[in-house]
């Protein structure tokens, strides 16, 4: 065989060993994550799991009678409607996976939560968490990482603004100085942290939403916060936050230059 030959055979077996490794290798990436992580891989294919589109970016288990189908997007509806009216528009649009039995929900990667945010991009919600404040809350977490541009906040302002958005009346009282659980200590900055604590006493919950909405009612309500995740966008430090005593709430976290806005 010529010398020519010789070389342009062995560049083209030398291209399909490496094509056929790296094909090996690609399958057997995606098959660790299904398996190590199947929340991710649920919400990357949601189809691959079972789950059927009921509109554009919902995705719920199959075969539900249309009272459930109807229960599923009035409460994203209504989640959805929170988010943007505090934020004054959206600038995500996660996926939502919705699993109306345990084993749905087990299947996809979920456990004891009622929902949660895939790597602020995407959310599942549990048989318990298809309700309005439960989507909301998750909902508000990818909005909120959304705008900041890959900028960092403390995880209890991530999740004292969560509770706020989704107007959760466990962790909120319902009008004025809303905070249900007075505090002003230092709360849990990493998420790691934060799940620790939260797991022992859910009632951190209450605590940071308290410091978030006081501070929020005492600097101009949501234009305050808006105004804070985009300075963070620009590369702003998170400020020393203090936090205010009761007596000097001056207007409730959802009112903005003294009007009351719904939601």
């Amino acid at each position: 065989m010529p010398l020519i030959q010789r070389e342009t055979s062995r560049r083209r077996k030398g291209w399909w060993i490496a094509g056929t490794v790296t094909a090996v290798l690609l399958t057997a990436a995606v098959a660790l994550t299904a398996t190590a992580f199947p929340s991710v891989a649920a919400t990357t294919c949601p189809g691959c799991y079972g789950l059927e589109r009921l509109q554009p970016g919902l995705y719920a288990e199959p075969s539900l009678v249309p009272a459930q189908r109807r229960h599923v997007t009035e409460a994203i509806e209504q989640a959805n409607k929170r988010v943007g009216d505090f934020f004054r528009g959206r600038k995500s649009s996660p996926d939502i996976l919705v699993c109306l039995s345990d084993n749905c929900y087990r299947r996809i990667g979920g456990g004891g939560e009622r929902g949660i945010a895939v790597l602020n991009r995407s959310v599942m919600l549990s048989p318990r968490g298809v309700h309005p404040v439960i989507a909301a809350h998750e909902l508000a977490h990818v909005e909120l990482h959304a705008r900041l541009s890959g900028a960092e906040v403390p995880q209890w302002f991530d999740e004292g603004l969560a509770v706020l958005v989704s107007d959760d009346p466990r962790y909120l009282a319902p009008t004025g100085d809303r905070c249900l659980l007075d505090s002003r200590r230092p709360l849990p900055v990493t998420l790691e942290d934060w799940l620790r604590a939260a797991s022992a006493d859910p009632q951190l919950y209450a605590e940071a939403a308290c410091q978030v909405s006081r501070w929020a009612g005492t600097n101009g309500g949501k234009e305050t916060v808006r105004t804070l995740i985009e300075r963070l966008s620009t590369g702003q430090a998170f400020p020393d936050i203090q936090m205010p005593t009761a007596a000097a709430t001056t207007a409730g976290p959802d009112q903005e230059r003294g009007h009351r806005h719904a939601g």
